[in-house]
């Protein structure tokens, strides 16, 4: 049984990220998955604004189409050396990533958009990871396995990336891709007849 089982509101998660479907399905019993499609270049704005705007706009036109629904958009950046780094586009790309993280200290940055008829808020969180220092070999094996290819700095930390990672100093899930007790208290304080479920 999930906290809200019986809201009785029909959610929608605006993202295909399995990761992040599977975070919020700690949380919520049943909501909809429906992928957005926006586009994320040309947006002059330091990365804190740049993710909350990106996930407004996810949001925003997912609830166009379903009015009647509480959607949730969310968008995920690595930072380092203040410069924003995607989705690697080949294996000298991913590799070059990772050499960049190597041995440092960077930061992931998830913002967070929640639309409903009723209410509406966005924010953003930061989380700083620290990576060991990686021999070659192993920044090799690890672009071998594919994982880096479709996430934001060439690295899953619930993967296998996570055999490098020194320390984080912040939400973990927030690196995952979805800062689940934030958004939950945010829920809370902005929608209260959230907190009339049977389970509180």
């Amino acid at each position: 049984m999930k906290l809200f089982d019986e809201s009785g509101m029909d959610i929608v998660l605006a993202s295909a990220s399995p990761r992040r479907k599977e975070i919020l399905s700690l949380l919520f019993g049943n909501f909809r998955v429906i992928p957005s499609f926006v586009p994320e270049d040309g947006l002059n704005l330091d990365p804190s604004e740049l993710t909350v705007e990106l996930a407004r706009r996810k949001a925003s036109q997912v609830f166009e189409e379903n009015p009647g629904s509480l959607v949730i958009g969310a968008d995920t950046v690595v930072v380092c050396d203040g410069k924003i780094m995607g989705k690697p586009g080949s294996y000298d790309h991913a590799v070059e990533m990772l050499q960049q993280l190597s041995g440092r200290t960077h930061s992931v940055i998830t913002g967070v958009a929640c639309i409903s008829s009723s209410f509406r808020f966005s924010f953003h969180e930061g989380t700083e990871v620290a990576f060991r220092k990686m021999s070659a070999k192993e920044i090799e094996w690890y672009v071998q396995t594919d994982e880096p290819f479709d996430k934001a700095g060439a690295y899953a930390i619930q993967g296998d990336a996570s055999i490098f990672v020194e320390r984080i100093r912040g939400n973990y899930l927030n690196v995952v891709g979805f800062p689940l007790s934030s958004f939950y208290n945010r829920l809370r304080e902005t929608c209260p007849d959230f907190t009339q479920s049977p389970n509180f």
